[in-house]
């Protein structure tokens, strides 16, 4: 019989007629034969509320206290399902986190899964129940709950997918599939039947919100089939494969956008050895991760621009930590812009098309769009522009590359 394991994310189980539509459907599921493990997330909002209420009584509290906190919406969430699924006639059990073996770093809000020991739930499977198991948690080696970050649902399911070795790791979201770029900006932005792991790991990275980045690189790395779909219609979704289920890839595959952006420049440093290694080492110490950056020398010959980004979140602690490194460093100031979007252009035909980035910039120029900033991979090419032109990017770009007709 085929395994396949469900997430349902917090849109999907927000109340309990959604709870119950979704314990119709795992039902069809089972009625047609096929083994179901199913995850879950709290329902909507609910995060947002515990946290909400950590924060006002005490932002700087114990991380595991937190962990206990935050954690618990999924506990109703599984209990519900659990007892929704039984009423339908179909056998379950719920599970929280270290319930179902999965066991953790003691990174609280953020932790990283180390191991699963899937022998609780191939019982549960073996008994012929559906086990219900909570997203987002897992077991700290000190015997604390610890929760893998927002949006770490996602990465339970694909964990448990490849412990349990399951045919396929099914996201139920609020969206159809993957897109070629946001159809809420492109009209015309076309589902994708399918796309490879590499793209959707670079979609993910730079904006695009249908899957965790982290769940796409466990994905890759265990070959774990996912399908991206939605739980309110029952149309095909978006399969994100390995490169070598994919018969011939577009040059490009998607149009991807960024606002969690922000431009800093440090102006007029002394260009010498470790001016580099002297601004961006402190902000590494401080876990503010920099993305795109351009050095351009001054026209004197002895200073040097450097600009950077960082998300938009960390924009003050980068101002910050800037200011007590300006006598240290030697720079006239630094200038801060949030008013910035990174557009990404996307697809593994680019390892084997030239003229990629020429289409990109030309585009660009043509709109009157000008680039502040660039930075590529094998696969992606990123250019940073001001927000304002963002939607007018998106629209040119998808038309640019084809994609209007996929």
């Amino acid at each position: 019989m085929t395994l396949v394991v469900q997430k349902y994310g917090g849109t999907s189980v927000a109340d309990l007629a959604r709870i119950r539509s979704v314990a119709a459907r795992v039902k069809r599921h089972v009625e047609q034969g096929e083994r179901v493990c199913v995850v879950v997330s709290a329902m909507a909002g609910t995060t947002n509320q515990l946290v909400a209420w950590v924060q006002e009584l005490d932002p700087l509290c114990d991380p595991a206290e937190y962990d206990q906190v935050v954690s618990s919406g999924e506990q109703v969430t599984v209990g519900l399902l659990a007892i929704a699924l039984r009423k339908a006639g179909v056998p379950a059990r719920s599970f929280l986190g270290w319930q179902a073996g999965i066991a953790t770093d003691d990174a609280h809000g953020k932790a990283r899964i180390l191991r699963i020991d899937p022998e609780p739930l191939r019982r549960c499977l073996e008994r012929g129940e559906v086990p219900v198991v909570a997203g987002f948690q897992g077991l700290g080696p000190d015997g604390r709950v610890t929760t893998l970050g927002r949006g770490g649902s996602d990465t339970s399911a694909v964990a448990l997918a490849a412990a349990l070795r399951a045919e396929r790791c099914d996201i139920f979201t609020d969206v159809d599939g993957v897109y070629t770029s946001d159809p809420r900006i492109v009209s015309r932005a076309q589902k994708l039947a399918r796309i490879t792991y590499e793209e959707m790991l670079e979609m993910a990275s730079v904006g695009a919100k249908v899957l965790q980045t982290r769940a796409v690189a466990l994905a890759m790395r265990h070959k774990v089939r996912l399908q991206v779909l939605s739980s309110f219609t029952d149309v095909p979704g978006t399969l994100v494969v390995d490169e070598d289920e994919v018969v011939e890839s577009q040059v490009v595959s998607g149009i991807a956008y960024s606002r969690d952006e922000a431009k800093l420049s440090v102006v007029r440093v002394r260009d010498r050895p470790g001016v580099a290694a002297a601004i961006f080492g402190p902000l590494a110490e401080a876990n503010i991760n920099v993305d795109m950056i351009v050095q351009s020398v001054s026209r004197d010959g002895v200073h040097t621009n450097i600009t950077f980004t960082v998300s938009r979140a960390d924009l003050p602690r980068a101002r910050a930590i800037l200011a007590e490194l300006k006598d240290q460093v030697g720079f006239e100031r630094v200038d801060a812009d949030d008013e910035v979007v990174k557009v990404s252009v996307i697809g593994v035909g680019m390892r084997s098309h030239a003229g990629i980035a020429h289409r990109m910039f030309r585009t660009l120029a043509d709109k009157g769009i000008n680039i502040q900033a660039i930075s590529t991979s094998e696969i992606k090419i990123s250019v940073l522009i001001a927000e304002e032109y963002a939607e007018l990017a998106l629209r040119a770009l998808h038309q640019a590359y084809g994609l209007d007709r996929a």
